[in-house]
């Protein structure tokens, strides 16, 4: 049986970190109060001449160095972002170019920070039916461009930030179950309600977001999809060595972790230092665990993601 393995990850954060302190110079906010509802006390913010894309290259260059491949041997390269540098083309097509690699297809995915799952699980089903051997998979953001930075209850939440990986077709077991939702009953409770015509911006391009209805659909639907997944593959809760969860709310990332009868040891969060980056957020997540050591090989992982649409879903995988 051939699988699709994850075999290198990368990562990169722009520059500048805006911490909590910084941000309460600008609005009415306080460090106590940030940390208190979020868990979040510092962001990164991509500087003005920085696109989506040049924070996909980045990070897909330590992933493709990670793997030991070239990069060459690439045959897809898939995008998870919900701020692409431009309506068309898609960010793949603009990092395929950058990383010279002309010919290989290339598209985006967008199911936001849901996206990552979205992409990892298509990267799956290709190598699955032989249609790829190497993947190139990144969840890339730029969030602070769709912020209005005048409203603390969204814009102390996210940040900016990319990260990749490498997957590739193995005999060996990689990614054991994949189960992916979407509910577009729901896209009210958080959006950005704007489109381009006629040459105008119509709508209002700023991200807004009911944040108790959030959660509270977000604790239920991550709980059954991380059941579900475990089940597919004939697996107890116990069984998981890792959770990495997207990192949206500590609160939501703890509530999972208690359906999973896992401790916090053994989930990984970056979200204090890096606040919520969408698609970005899981693969930066896995990238921090495996080149600090905590993700090893053989280790048991169990990567989750829910994000407007409402789009959700969970991949199981062996390192």
């Amino acid at each position: 049986m051939t699988y699709a393995r994850i075999v290198g990850t990368g990562s990169y954060l722009p520059e500048r970190r805006l911490s909590n302190a910084e941000l309460a110079t600008q609005i009415e906010t306080s460090d106590e109060w940030i940390v208190s509802r979020t868990g979040i006390r510092a962001r990164h913010v991509a500087a003005d001449n920085q696109k989506t894309s040049d924070l996909a290259y980045h990070a897909a260059l330590k992933a493709i160095e990670a793997s030991g491949m070239a990069r060459e041997s690439i045959d897809l390269i898939i995008v998870a972002t919900t701020t692409p540098d431009m309506i068309f083309p898609s960010t793949a097509c603009i990092l395929q170019d950058k990383l010279g690699l002309p010919g290989r297809p290339a598209f985006d995915v967008q199911a936001v920070c849901a996206g990552f799952i979205y992409a990892l699980s298509t990267a799956n089903a290709y190598i699955r039916s032989g249609m790829a051997k190497t993947v190139l998979v990144v969840g890339a953001e730029i969030f602070s461009r769709i912020l209005d930075w005048s409203d603390r209850g969204t814009c102390v939440l996210f940040g900016d930030g990319a990260g990749a990986v490498m997957v590739t077709a193995s005999d060996t077991p990689g990614i054991l179950a994949v189960d992916l939702h979407a509910d577009g009953r729901f896209q009210s409770i958080l959006n950005v309600p704007a489109h381009v015509a006629h040459g105008e911006l119509v709508g209002q391009p700023f991200l807004r977001m009911d944040g108790g209805a959030v959660f509270k659909f977000a604790v239920k639907a991550l709980a059954e999809c991380a059941s579900t997944t475990l089940a597919a593959q004939g697996m107890d809760k116990a069984d998981l060595d890792w959770l990495v969860p997207h990192q949206a709310n500590l609160r939501i990332i703890e509530a999972t972790a208690k359906h999973l009868h896992l401790p916090m040891e053994k989930v990984v969060v970056t979200l204090p230092e890096q606040g919520n980056t969408s698609a970005a957020s899981i693969p930066l997540a896995l990238d921090a665990a495996v080149r600090d050591g905590r993700i090893q090989a053989g280790h048991k992982v169990m990567l989750e993601g829910i994000g407007g649409g409402f789009a959700w879903g969970a991949v199981l995988l062996e390192m």
